[in-house]
């Protein structure tokens, strides 16, 4: 059977088994469709957690930017993994004791206030559009590749999937889906990585084999991944090329807006107590680790399996996934000497970055682009960072069941966070703007109805997000966790622990927050990309990172301006101090 075959089989068999959860599933009232009735077990909810968290970022991207950042890739690694500890031990327990559906109710509660709830809204939707559009990329990635469709269709097809069991099983749907998509991700990440890990190290732990001599050698990994970058023209694989300074803000801006996340946030409502809430933490920390530290094994072994494939071999006997990925456009060649092999080296390629494909081949049979080359270095390579994962099985010359294997588990990662996303921002428009703002008489079925509106509508725009998306995956999902570093985690953390914070000062935090992160995101990436240099970065600090002094800006806009107004009432202080118990 063929690799293609056993990919329509995978792909369509957890693709049955997600619809199929979704219709046994489905929502019957609001709390089945917000919270899930808060009747899921804790293994269950710390796995569907641990699904919503392991997104496409995580299984598509990251090891991707770590196999071509080396120690820069870090950032990542530690941002993500510190702020959902941070996010587990300090504030989810407090949050699921407050009890309501959505983080906007809880800031709309505590700083009594419908403009607070509001501004919340604005902020997580801003944060939620920005997270879902590199799921909806990574979708499209691992359709166009395997499925052999367009990248563009395959976003379409993604969009057709999640709207299915988002919309009509609500979170009671996209937990249990969440289950089934973790253990699909989980093996689907860890299979490939033993093979591969065998192959270079003859070790078949992973994690061991980062640290160990190549097979049939005393040369360790990292060394000749040291040896092979510097030849190449790159700084060396366990170097850091970013300063501190940005380093800092980026892995502060990945940890605090990890802590900030409401998709994630909101796994802790759904089961029956605060004792269960700290249970599925604990069980998804498990859950994450298993991925998290393979992670950088994985990066390691895709660049050298990488380099090890293509340098200085001719185009006309480049190996079939080199092609197959340049058939779809994510990997381009353009000969610079015109002697019809490949060289890869440092730089890019093109002066625009992405290559802009015509429908025309070249001498060797190469799609041809109309970017002008970048003639200031040798390097005649383009690579879409976010593949590498997906194709580090072909690489390697994996089975074709475990390349099938690895689609399947790129769509669950895909699919798990962009559903929890789109029913956040569908309650927070259904539940924070419609019932508790806006139309305060609607029935519960009413309710319900403008939810699923709304989810749908969010599947729409999320779709147009993963068609036109600003950055590579991870990258994407950095952005999104900066703006939530900036807006909600402030407004959510001196609501729990400073009790004199009161509506004025948290409006105009959160607000500052996210225009200043928001402005220099924008600006350095869509309105004026050829000034994203660090020498025109506001402390050199990168829009990756960004979000880090947008978070200050929001706690010194917050604590100051609250001393101007009068304090929070008494009954807000005393349910302050009722969260705070354990």
């Amino acid at each position: 059977m063929s690799t293609q075959e056993l990919t329509y089989i995978f792909v369509g068999l957890s693709f049955a088994l997600y619809i199929g959860i979704a219709i046994w599933s489905r929502a019957k009232s609001t709390s089945d469709f917000y919270v899930a009735g808060k009747g899921v077990h804790p293994v269950a909810n710390g796995m569907a957690t641990a699904a919503d968290w392991m997104s496409a970022a995580s299984f598509i991207s990251m090891a991707g930017l770590i196999a071509f950042m080396g120690k820069d890739g870090s950032v990542y690694l530690m941002g993500w993994t510190g702020g959902y500890v941070l996010l587990a031990l300090l504030l989810a327990p407090y949050l699921r004791k407050f009890g309501q559906f959505t983080v906007p109710d809880f800031i709309g509660t505590r700083y009594y206030s419908k403009a607070a709830r509001l501004v919340a809204v604005i902020c997580l939707i801003f944060v939620s559009f920005t997270y879902v559009a590199g799921q909806m990329r990574g979708v499209g990635i691992v359709f166009s590749r395997f499925l052999e469709v367009d990248i563009n269709l395959g976003v379409i097809i993604g969009m057709a999937i999640v709207f299915f069991y988002a919309v009509l099983g609500g979170m009671k749907g996209i937990t249990y889906t969440q289950v089934a998509q973790y253990c699909v991700l989980i093996f689907a990440y860890l299979v490939p990585a033993i093979f591969i890990s065998i192959l270079i190290t003859g070790n078949p732990v992973p994690q061991l084999g980062f640290g160990d001599t190549l097979i049939d050698s005393s040369t360790y990994l990292l060394d000749k991944l040291d040896k092979v970058t510097t030849e190449l023209g790159f700084l060396a694989y366990t170097e850091n090329s970013k300063s501190t300074i940005d380093i800092f803000c980026i892995t502060a801006a990945l940890m605090f807006g990890t802590a900030g996340l409401p998709h994630v946030i909101v796994r802790f409502f759904t089961v029956p107590s605060v004792r269960d809430a700290r249970k599925s933490a604990g069980y998804a920390l498990i859950f994450i680790a298993l991925l998290y530290t393979t992670a950088p094994a994985v990066g390691a072994f895709a660049r050298v399996n990488f380099v090890d494939s293509i340098q200085d071999q001719e185009y006309s006997s480049s190996p079939a996934w080199f092609k197959n990925w340049e058939g779809i456009g994510l990997i381009a060649w353009n000969d610079k000497n015109s002697d019809g092999i490949i060289h890869y080296s440092a730089g890019n390629a093109f002066k625009d970055i992405r290559p802009q494909f015509i429908d025309e081949e070249g001498e060797f049979g190469q799609r041809l682009t109309s970017n002008p080359l970048n003639g200031t270095n040798k390097n005649e390579i383009y690579i879409d960072k976010d593949i590498m994962v997906l194709a580090n099985p072909e690489i390697a010359k994996l089975p074709g069941w475990v390349i099938a294997l690895v689609a399947a588990g790129g769509l669950a990662a895909a699919l798990s966070t962009a559903a929890g996303l789109l029913l956040v921002i569908s309650s927070s428009i259904s539940h924070d703007l419609l019932k508790k703002t806006i139309r305060p008489n609607i029935t519960e079925k009413q309710e319900l109805f403008y939810a699923r509106c709304a989810a749908a509508v969010a599947i729409i725009i999320a779709g147009l997000f993963g068609i036109y998306p600003p950055g590579f995956v991870a990258q994407v999902v950095a952005f999104a966790f900066g703006l939530a570093a900036a807006t909600i985690f402030p407004a959510l953390f001196l609501g729990i622990f400073l009790k004199s914070i009161n509506k004025e000062g948290a409006i105009s935090g959160m607000l500052v927050g996210l225009i200043f992160t928001f402005s220099y995101i924008a600006y350095f990436k869509f309105i004026n990309p050829s000034m994203n240099q660090e020498e025109n970065w506001f402390f050199a600090i990168s829009p990756e990172g960004i979000g880090f002094l947008g978070m200050l800006l929001n706690f010194f806009t917050a604590i100051f301006i609250s001393r101007f107004y009068l304090p929070p009432p008494v009954e807000v202080r005393e349910m302050i101090e009722t969260i705070r118990q354990p």
